[in-house]
């Protein structure tokens, strides 16, 4: 088996009110105005052709809401041999 290593960067345009935050466990998250917290992570998406339409299993109006934000995305896959 092999390990696969997978970088995400994303630059988006937020509102100003948001922050970021330090959870107990040093990572950091985004503190929302509305008292609640965002951490972005992957989530698994599918389609039956790559080049059409890819989806969620649930559809899901809030991460709709924040992909919108999304104004550029830089993926890089790596396989990592030990």
């Amino acid at each position: 088996m092999k390990k696969l290593k997978v970088t995400i960067q994303l630059e988006m345009s937020v509102p100003d009110d948001w922050e970021l935050t330090t959870t107990s466990e040093g990572g950091q998250v985004l503190k929302l105005p509305n008292k609640q917290f965002l951490d972005l992570t992957i989530e698994p998406l599918f389609a039956s052709n790559p080049e059409e339409t890819w989806s969620t299993a649930e559809q899901d109006d809030a991460l709709n809401d924040i992909l919108d934000m999304v104004e550029s995305e830089d993926v890089a896959y790596e396989f990592v041999i030990h």
